[in-house]
């Protein structure tokens, strides 16, 4: 049956703190010890001209380059990718199947050989328990040094500069329960400079000192990114996405950007922007991965088993941020991955418990808990309320939705407005306006990881905090005062409430704004906690609204039967919680791993029902506006060469509506099998840009024989030219299997057929387009050759199709920058 395609089968599946810092210090000296660079097997370098390399086997199993000398020598440099060049996942797992057999054969005929393939088997969850120790430590000392540089903001400890506030009154015994955050041992930087704790002037020199903490620390982040690692800056996330569908980006998950973004993260959390640690914790847990990968040679020289665990990576930083390792996994799968075979889910699961423990080891907050804001909700839900959830799932998907289209714009200003040229000034301008903003709000001033805590809180007998300023009635004598735990019943709302609602309304829109401008600037920016303080702060609103209107009106109709007077109905902590995971929905459209990293990020196990009506109800509407999420915008923004697997094609187009050459175009850079010589070849290659060139039987019959890379083919003539005797550039360039006769005093010729890929992926020019693509998605394809009976026609490469996707959408085609 002709499909009009051929495919070759492969077995993968595309989805689509004294000891911490001992610790640490023994892991910066293994990342500076490791070599240089951290993306081309082998050792080679960024153009494969140095280096001790294994054998270079192509795709059809034909073994090693053969060249004039009949020795079976390895080629260094074959079968690496040059920078911003997307690998060949084919080739990659063909070559990981013929190493894998090749250990295995050979295990049965000496122990030696046996251990040897025991310990290559064992070497992968060896890999994911060093990548979840690594992670989890570094995570453990960003949100130690992140809280530590928070709270200096304000003031100091005496009893050392490097306790936080918390820290420093834990041990005091002249701390008051209303007045629980002073003790002596801490000191506001007014009382330091004037000796006033309060009044006018002790209020200015605070809020002077504060924006001075901020800029500093803003400025010294940008600054370090800027100087030593550019790839540092953002949230990482869209560049993970990117690099795991098999796209290679030099340095981005190398030392010096772990270095820097681990120290530049905690700069820009402590200097109050709007912006989280979650989403660069990810791309800081897959630099750990892609470093420790050169200790294993499996995964150094292989580009597809090394996405394999910078995958898992993914899951590790979920693990760390939110100590969510369940939800870091389902992350992984859902949002991220592109290659993701069951082995990769185990190992991710593997890796995420590894750095939660060691996470939970190092106690940052102090809690016994993974994360600062635990809660614990003890009044049920009731099915009316799924009406109030579901409007916050609404309005988190209006957020998401104008969020996506206000930052993609002002991004786009960024980089084609001189606004772009000027990094430092914009983060400093922006860190200035937010502090300044900020300070006199205390809801804005508090970090987002604080604020979202505050907001989840459920008021309890002894809460002081302001948004629990009811007013105290007695209990009516014919209600039970048999409550669970601290909770009370249904108050109405004090002075001191008001206030707090009125403050959080202008930190809502606060946050929504500044949010815009902040997420994308050169520095690293999460969108996680800015998005769900949106989320929460909007909840608690809503629910405290509800909380008042349940208690002045409980004779109405909704109310009666489950909220009697006297009752905890209403538990606004909740609402907040739905909100957060609305808003955070709305902007990155994540729904089953988001709903799983919510209930275990707050222990609220039952309300599951609730965060899934609102996560599901947000992704809907934000569908609505535009089907893109915040990263798949960036990763369109910057032009990578990424295939959603989410997106739809719908045009009814041909194969060879999409190939090149076009009819206007010059005739398809072809090679054919034999004729050609050294210097034609190279005449060929320097007057092209291609990746690679089909190989045909001769120029007239243009039948298909298959498929060399570029540099592949660079590679291997000027080894032969510096290796090999008698290859001058008259000798013949052969793929056959036997070389032609020619005249006795002829140069010898160059045999190339190892590096020749003998069956690439073709398609008949009558495909429809939308096979075409799956097959560029489910199997990753960088090309695809279009023929008619045998007869080559053009090449369909995986950035002609995002040009023509582009082009239906009504979008820009040269927005695609890479290939």
């Amino acid at each position: 049956m002709n499909t009009g395609y051929t495919i070759r089968v492969i077995t993968a599946q595309h989805g689509g703190k004294e000891d911490l810092v001992t610790f640490l210090l023994c892991v910066s000296y293994v990342i500076l010890s490791l070599p240089l660079s951290p993306s081309l097997p082998g050792g080679y370098n960024e153009y494969g001209t140095s280096g001790v390399g294994g054998r270079a086997a192509g795709v059809n199993g034909n073994g090693p380059t053969k060249l004039v000398d009949p020795l079976e020598d390895p080629v260094p440099g074959v079968g690496t990718y040059e920078d911003f060049n997307t690998i060949d996942w084919v080739r990659e797992k063909s070559k990981d199947r013929d190493r894998h057999r090749e250990i295995t054969s050979k295990s049965r005929q000496s122990t030696v050989a046996l251990l040897h393939s025991v310990s290559d088997a064992f070497s992968g969850w060896l890999l994911m328990l060093l990548v979840g120790l690594m992670s989890g430590a570094l995570a453990g000392g960003i949100d130690i040094s992140a809280h530590w540089l928070t709270d200096m903001k304000e003031g100091v400890c005496l009893n050392g500069f490097w306790f936080n506030h918390e820290h420093c009154c834990w041990t005091s015994n002249e701390t008051t329960f209303q007045e629980r955050d002073r003790c002596p041992q801490w000191k506001s930087w007014a009382e330091l400079i004037t000796g006033a704790t309060e009044g006018p002037f002790a209020y200015i020199v605070n809020y002077l000192m504060y924006i001075v903490w901020a800029l500093l620390f803003s400025f010294l982040a940008v600054t370090l990114v800027r100087a030593f690692a550019p790839y540092a800056c953002g949230s990482g996330i869209p560049e993970i996405k990117t690099i795991l569908s098999g796209f290679i980006i030099r340095g981005y998950l190398g030392k010096w950007t772990l270095i820097i973004k681990t120290i530049t993260l905690v700069l820009a959390v402590s200097s109050g922007l709007s912006l989280g640690k979650e989403g660069p914790l990810v791309h800081v847990a897959c630099c750990c991965a892609n470093i420790l990968c050169h200790l294993f040679t499996k995964y150094r020289k292989n580009e597809a088993k090394r996405r394999e665990v910078l995958s898992a990576a993914a899951a590790v930083g979920v693990s760390v941020a939110f100590g969510a390792p369940i939800g870091g996994v389902l992350f992984s799968l859902e949002e991220v991955s592109y290659y993701f075979p069951l082995k990769t889910l185990w190992r991710s699961f593997f890796a995420a418990l590894v750095a939660a423990f060691t996470l939970r080891s190092i106690n940052p907050f102090g809690n016994s808990r993974l994360v600062l804001f635990y809660v614990e909700f003890h009044a049920p839900w009731h099915l009316l309320e799924l009406a109030p959830f579901i409007l916050l799932g609404i309005f988190g998907g209006l957020w998401g939705a104008l969020f996506i289209r206000a930052n993609i714009a002002w991004c786009r200003r960024r980089k084609s407005t001189r606004l772009g040229h000027y990094p430092i000034i914009e983060v400093l301008v922006v860190a200035g306006f937010t502090a300044l903003l900020s300070y006199p709000n205390s809801y804005t001033r508090m970090s987002g990881a604080e604020l979202i805590s505050e907001l989840f809180n459920d008021c309890s007998l002894l809460d002081s905090s302001q948004l629990c300023g009811y007013q105290q009635v007695s209990c009516p004598s014919n209600i039970s005062e048999t409550g669970v735990g601290n909770t009370l019943a249904d108050r109405p709302a004090g002075p001191g409430l008001y206030t707090a609602l009125w403050q959080l309304a202008l930190a809502l829109v606060f946050k929504m704004m500044i949010t815009v401008v902040t997420f994308g600037m050169k520095v690293p920016s999460g969108l996680f906690i800015p998005s769900m303080a949106v989320g929460a702060i909007a909840g608690r609103l809503l629910g405290v609204g509800m909380e008042q209107l349940a208690y002045y009106n409980h004779d109405w109709i909704i109310f009666k039967g489950w909220c009697s007077p006297g009752a905890d109905c209403i538990t606004p902590g909740l609402y907040a919680m739905v909100g957060a995971a609305a808003c955070l929905g709305g902007v990155t459209r994540m729904t089953v791993s988001l709903v799983v990293i919510m209930f275990e990020l707050t222990g609220g196990l039952e309300y599951i029902v609730p965060l899934m009506a609102a996560t599901m109800t947000s992704k809907w509407v934000a569908d609505a506006f535009g089907r893109e999420g915040i990263y798949e915008a960036h990763i369109r923004l910057n032009g990578y060469p990424f295939l959603e697997p989410k997106e739809e094609f719908e045009h009814n187009s041909l194969a060879v509506d999409v190939m090149r050459p076009r009819r206007a175009d010059p005739a398809l850079a072809v090679l054919t099998q034999e004729g050609m010589t050294v210097g034609e070849v190279e005449s060929l290659v320097e007057s092209t840009h291609y990746s690679g060139f089909p190989v045909v039987v001769s120029q007239e019959s243009q039948r298909l024989v298959g498929f060399v890379l570029r540099r592949d083919l660079l590679i291997s003539i000027d080894n032969a030219r510096q290796r090999q005797e008698g290859v001058v550039s008259a000798s013949q360039v052969v793929f056959t299997e036997h070389a032609p006769s020619q005249a006795p005093d002829a140069p010898p010729p160059l045999r190339l057929r190892g590096i020749l890929d003998l069956s690439p992926f073709t398609v008949t020019d009558h495909t429809p387009m939308d096979i075409t693509v799956d097959i560029f998605r489910k199997l990753g394809l960088r090309q695809c050759l279009v023929t008619h009976n045998g007869r080559l026609l053009g090449i369909i490469t995986k950035k002609d199709i995002l040009k023509h996707m582009a082009q239906i959408a009504n979008r820009d085609p040269d927005s695609i920058l890479f290939n």
